[in-house]
């Protein structure tokens, strides 16, 4: 227990975040969009998001709750060295819940500047969560050179959730916003590609430990396939855009999904990547999953509690998605 506990809670953390990375990813990647539709068009923009963006946020709190209470040691690196992009972060998250809410008890002549607060809130989030990404794959290095990367990394991640987020549009819209989403992810791709490349180059940069694990003969080769499979579904996508731009909307439909199944085949796989690359540290070269662990008294009440919570939380998650399938109906407030 003593050995098995602490990657268990390392699982489910990694689970969360991935599960974060996903679904509110392409929620902020609706709000970065927002100022590009017409007025018609950002409400059902935002009606396609209105069910879900706030319980998206539940996964987020879940992994940084579980790194909290698990692994305490790595909580007060963490959290200390990316204190300012967190702090940003969170500030971007409440500029959303303000401008959300507002938007709809606004004045027609106010309601565009609190569209324009929810893309801005939305920005801020994309590319905080960009910045603590390059800090964290660079090992918190000081210095401009790795900082410029962490800022690097903050726009790509914003160019990835945009990616997300027209191809979330593609699946539950419909008619001209549609064909917008289609040519909104078609130019986002290269900022995806981008994202995932970044992170490819600077993970083993960082670390002589992981180059070695990715370049070491023979399993190089097997590794390999990560990539490949990764290169191979953005060239689908980057295929199949401009098809279903030039289909008919009955046939557009049948294949509304796929875009969208592809950038999670894409997440994935970068995230794969980035948990073989890491393991089993939580802090590159500094602190492994075990150094940073909780006792084991203290993980096995903390497991009995996760095994209560995590599935109320993945039920209701795949129940409300369940109820508000389909395409995103018109706005209104009741």
């Amino acid at each position: 227990m003593e050995f098995w506990l602490p990657v268990i809670f390392a699982a489910l953390m990694a689970l969360a975040m991935l599960v974060y990375v996903i679904l509110d990813g392409y929620d902020l990647g609706v709000g970065l969009l927002l100022p590009l539709g017409d007025a018609a068009e950002k409400d059902t923009m935002i009606a396609s998001i209105g069910p879900f963006w706030d319980a998206n946020e539940t996964w987020l709190v879940l992994g940084v709750g579980l790194l909290l209470v698990a692994f305490p040691t790595a909580h007060g690196i963490i959290l200390g060295e990316l204190y300012l992009p967190v702090a940003i972060m969170l500030l971007g998250l409440i500029l959303r819940g303000v401008a959300f809410d507002f938007r709809v008890k606004a004045r027609d002549e106010h309601q565009s500047a609190w569209n324009k607060a929810f893309a801005a809130g939305s920005l801020l989030a994309a590319l905080a969560q960009g910045v603590m990404l390059g800090r964290f794959v660079t090992g918190f290095a000081p210095g401009a050179m790795a900082w410029g990367m962490a800022l690097i990394a903050g726009l790509a991640l914003a160019g990835g959730y945009i990616l997300l987020g027209a191809c979330w549009l593609i699946l539950k819209t419909e008619g001209q916003l549609q064909l917008r989403a289609i040519a909104w992810a078609r130019r986002s791709l290269y900022a995806a590609g981008a994202a995932v490349i970044l992170v490819s180059i600077a993970t083993p940069l960082a670390s002589a430990r992981i180059a070695e694990r990715w370049f070491a003969l023979p399993t190089v080769f097997l590794l390999a396939l990560v990539p490949l499979a990764t290169a191979a579904l953005f060239a689908t996508l980057w295929l199949l855009l401009p098809r279903l731009a030039r289909r008919e909307a009955a046939a557009r439909e049948r294949l509304s999904h796929l875009p969208l199944l592809l950038v999670v085949g894409i997440v994935l796989l970068a995230f794969y990547g980035l948990s073989y690359s890491v393991f089993p540290y939580l802090v590159i070269d500094r602190l492994t999953l075990w150094q940073a662990a909780a006792s084991t008294a203290a993980l096995k009440v903390i497991f009995y509690g996760a095994v209560l919570v995590l599935p109320v939380i993945a039920t209701y998650t795949i129940f409300a998605y369940r109820v508000f399938r389909g395409k995103a109906s018109e706005l209104h407030y009741g």
